[in-house]
């Protein structure tokens, strides 16, 4: 039998019952999705695209870095649940919060977030930028593998990045909170072959 992927704009408004945070962590606890990779957006449960030996290494090496150059300044968190909203509980690869313990909520404040793209640039771009511009997110890195580029937005001004700039091989950036932190993106990208 097909499953058929609805058209969202067909369905009427107000019919749609999207989840709350709250509701997808008690489905997740309960296995409902079992090893499905999926993260919670907007209300919407969504698959996560499965990642490669790229993906894995570029979320290896920058959570590496930053947690080696952070020390206990603060804490580095790799694809973990990060509480964003009611309705948003996304799954970042890596995000770097205050040095606080988080025993009984996942964080809800990062000063960086990072999203390491293959696949899912296009949704990087649109959807979780326009997250992550609306809540507690002081920065947003998207690390491009496939074009070996990081793409930087920053200064949040009503939902919005009012900055956007990519950086490629034989630049470097460094996070707003720790201008001290440098990140060479050769270091995070695939080497050119």
């Amino acid at each position: 039998m097909e499953t058929m992927q609805p058209d969202v704009e067909l369905i009427p408004y107000g019919e749609m019952r999207r989840l709350t945070r709250r509701e997808y962590e008690r489905l997740r606890a309960e296995h409902f999705f079992g090893n499905e990779r999926v993260e919670l957006l907007f209300g919407t449960v969504v698959t996560m695209p499965p990642v490669d030996s790229r993906h894995t290494e570029s979320t290896y090496r920058l959570h590496a870095l930053l947690a080696k150059k952070l020390d206990a300044r603060a804490r580095v968190y790799c694809q973990s649940a990060f509480a964003a909203a009611d309705d948003s509980e996304p799954q970042p690869d890596v995000y770097v919060t205050a040095p606080a313990s988080h025993w009984d909520d996942n964080p809800s404040r990062a000063h960086l977030v990072v999203e390491i793209a293959n696949s899912s640039l296009r949704r990087d771009r649109i959807v979780k930028a326009r997250l992550y511009s609306r809540v507690d997110v002081e920065e947003y890195w998207i690390v491009d593998i496939n074009a070996g580029t990081v793409e930087v937005y920053r200064d949040q001004d009503a939902g919005q990045w009012r900055t956007i700039t990519t950086h490629r091989r034989g630049e470097t950036i460094s996070p707003l909170a720790f201008p001290d932190v440098v990140i060479a993106v050769s270091e995070i990208v695939p080497p050119i072959d």
